[in-house]
């Protein structure tokens, strides 16, 4: 779990309704026509932009940024290091039957032991880190694309709203009401917009960096041990992608 993400929202919306608490009538912020056009406007707009399996599924994309957590990778590069000395010691047949929890490095360690030349299980590896990055760009797409649209409709409701308010201008008593229930849409859009969907974009565009670092410091390891490099040596590249705190023995 994120504690981050969730802090950060729930502390954002927090702000916001204790202002309009300490500013009076929390009632007078609540417009269910103005809620209907930002948020079905947005989503509806956003089935036009994207597939709506991709829609559907972005709701299981954005727990990735409440729930998903970094992956490790100084314990992967520990990990390789043991392969790599399993290797050194035995040969990259006995790779096979290590024990290699994640998915992707697993995949390389297998077409090592297979015998598989260098640039084959590059290509293979490279291939899958970008399809990968692919499939979550569409899902940072989708939310980036949310938090343009949300304000968009704000305005558009906004609109809405001051034409019905100057249909009736002969009743100066009903002008200010009116006027406040059009801002709404505005505040509506964005609050969604600056709030929820842009940051969960930009969580999730942090998530999917991560994971490409892990992969890539994967490949890297995956290549030194194919080539049968002294595993100090592997450690050493390896930890080149971490910043200078996270690499062993670092006082920095």
């Amino acid at each position: 779990m994120d504690i981050g993400t969730i802090l950060g929202i729930v502390l954002a919306f927090g702000l916001i309704v204790g202002s309009i608490f300490m500013g009076g009538n929390f009632g007078a912020f609540i417009d269910i026509p103005s809620i209907l056009i930002v948020v079905g406007g947005t989503v509806s707009v956003t089935f036009v932009m994207f597939p709506m399996g991709m829609v559907l599924g972005a709701i299981k994309v954005m727990l990735k940024a409440f729930f998903g957590s970094s992956p490790d990778p100084k314990a992967l590069i520990k990990n390789i290091v043991d392969l790599a000395n399993l290797a050194r010691k035995e040969s990259v047949v006995a790779l096979e039957k290590a024990n290699v929890d994640d998915p992707f490095l697993k995949k390389g360690v297998l077409l090592v032991a297979d015998g598989t030349e260098e640039g084959l299980v590059r290509s293979v590896l490279e291939t899958e880190i970008a399809f990968m990055k692919q499939r979550h760009a569409t899902g940072q797409a989708i939310f980036k694309s949310m938090g343009d649209m949300s304000p968009a409709f704000g305005m558009i409701g906004t609109l809405i709203g001051l034409v019905q308010m100057l249909q009736t201008l002969d009743d100066p008593s009903s002008i200010g009401p009116a006027m406040a229930v059009a801002l709404l849409t505005t505040f509506y859009g964005a609050v969604l917009a600056n709030v929820v969907f842009i940051p969960i974009s930009k969580k999730l565009e942090q998530r999917s960096a991560e994971e490409v670092l892990f992969m890539e410091i994967a490949v890297e390891g995956i290549i030194s041990i194919l080539n049968g490099e002294n595993p100090r040596i592997t450690q050493d590249k390896l930890e080149a992608f971490l910043a200078p705190a996270l690499r062993e023995g670092s006082t920095s």
